[in-house]
């Protein structure tokens, strides 16, 4: 197999002169080296991101910020700003609603969505950097893509792998709001919200099963059933989430 580049790895006098550039330069600079990929691929593109990252260690949050700003509103990289913020701990720390709901702007596919949900807005409510009454705007939302992000953030609260531990009580706030949604994108999001949770309180989802099926979308009965009955949410398929 062939590099993945067209040009020789950055020397360490390079590494440094990108260190020196402005986040407007830096972006520029980002951008370029992704189109130079002769394999765009997640592992090729998030090699380019984590030197970045690395270069932005010990920069000043909102210069991360502005960095990400451009990213994604000028070149179109969305998961690789949305990781950026993650990975530097005072951006991440000190981004705002506001700035949190602008990051969001243009969600409008299942890809977007669920990167800007679960790599951004769902840690950060999860850690108590957000109130759930963001969230819960977003469920009232006319966007099907904004209601989507206010499921799939729950997603967060219950993925052992990814620091969660459990939440009940936010979780189905959200799911209570949509559970008579039948958008097909929201309905998916919904049944992936409860079987997240099964795994730590399979009784609460069995519950709202029960209470709101008059109301609830078949998918989401049938493979918020099959998971608590099965583990699966496809039985027959014999396939994981």
């Amino acid at each position: 197999m062939g590099s993945q580049y067209r040009y020789p790895r950055p020397t360490q006098r390079g590494l440094m002169a990108l260190e020196a550039l402005s986040p407007t330069e830096l972006a520029a600079s980002f951008d370029a080296e992704h189109r130079l990929l002769t394999l765009q691929n997640t592992k090729s593109e998030r090699a380019i991101s984590r030197k970045y990252s690395a270069l932005l260690k010990q920069a000043p949050a909102e210069d991360v910020l502005s960095f990400a700003r451009l990213l994604l509103f000028t070149y179109g990289h969305r998961w690789q700003a949305y990781e950026l913020i993650t990975s530097h701990r005072a951006a991440y720390h000190c981004l705002s609603e506001d700035e949190l709901e602008q990051l969001g702007q243009g969600i409008d596919s299942w890809w977007a969505t669920d990167s800007f949900a679960r790599t951004l807005s769902g840690p950060l409510w999860r850690d108590g950097l957000i109130g759930d009454a963001l969230i819960i705007r977003w469920a009232g939302y006319p966007d099907l893509w904004w209601r989507r992000a206010a499921l799939v953030s729950t997603v967060a609260f219950n993925v052992r792998s990814l620091g969660g531990k459990g939440d009940t009580t936010r979780t189905l706030l959200i799911c209570r709001l949509l559970a008579a949604d039948h958008t097909d994108m929201v309905v998916k999001a919904l049944s992936w919200a409860l079987r997240e949770l099964v795994y730590f309180d399979a009784q609460a989802v069995q519950r709202f099963l029960e209470e709101y099926d008059p109301v609830l979308a078949g998918r989401v009965k049938r493979e918020a059933g099959n998971k608590l009955r099965t583990g699966l949410k496809n039985p027959r398929l014999d396939t994981h989430e």
